[in-house]
């Protein structure tokens, strides 16, 4: 008996000193091992999501990020803008040029990432903050009047957003990950002319990749 209690207990020490050591699964480079008692880390995300605004396909661009703790929950901000050309809608009234739709937001953020040290993993989370709409005319060329050059936002409107996501990462390298999944923008409050909050809310599809300390 005192040998089989033996033999167990060191068969208990192994695994929990394998626990402690858990190596970070990736496609490329040595599998970096995880200790547990290095809590604190950080990373940020270059991102690109595609989504619906006013029935067209928007292209937002953005950056987030923020401190990493036990491997899993990851508290921070981001900010996102609206790339490309989406014209606004027209308001018929005299003499009107077309405008197009400027967009930003950002927010504190939350993320949780489950056994990130896995290959293949998941992660999710929410944002929320704020941010401003309106509408934009554009002119291209050169000109000699001078209000031909006028370039700003009209009937801008700011407005709350709530923006939960969830995703599915590999891991590239034990500090560089690859991150594709959805989420869905909630707005309310806007009031720029023509353009309503839920013309500007919609689910989003997206791919980023995070760099950092995990």
């Amino acid at each position: 008996m005192k040998k089989i209690g033996l033999a167990l207990l060191v068969l208990i020490t192994a695994q929990q000193a394998w626990a402690q050591h858990a190596p970070i699964e990736s496609l490329f480079g040595n599998n970096r091992t995880e200790k547990k008692k290095v809590t604190v880390g950080a990373y940020g995300t270059a991102i690109g999501k595609l989504t619906p605004i006013n029935g067209k396909l928007g292209v937002l661009t953005g950056l987030q990020g923020g401190v990493l703790l036990n491997n899993k929950w990851m508290f921070g901000a981001g900010g996102y803008g609206l790339a490309n050309s989406i014209k606004a809608p027209k308001l018929n009234v005299a003499n009107e040029k077309d405008e197009y739709i400027q967009m930003w937001y950002t927010g504190l953020m939350a993320e949780y990432t489950h056994n990130s040290n896995k290959l293949i993993h998941w992660s999710a989370g929410a944002l929320l903050g704020g941010g401003g709409v309106g509408r934009d005319e554009r002119h291209h060329g050169w000109h000699n009047d001078d209000d031909d050059h006028h370039h700003g936002w009209n009937g801008g409107s700011g407005f709350f957003v709530a923006e939960p996501f969830v995703g599915v990462e590999l891991n590239i390298t034990s500090y560089l990950r690859l991150n594709v999944g959805g989420s869905y923008r909630f707005i309310s409050g806007s009031e720029t002319p023509g353009l309503k909050d839920s013309d500007l809310s919609g689910g989003a599809f997206h791919v980023g990749i995070k760099a950092g300390k995990f």
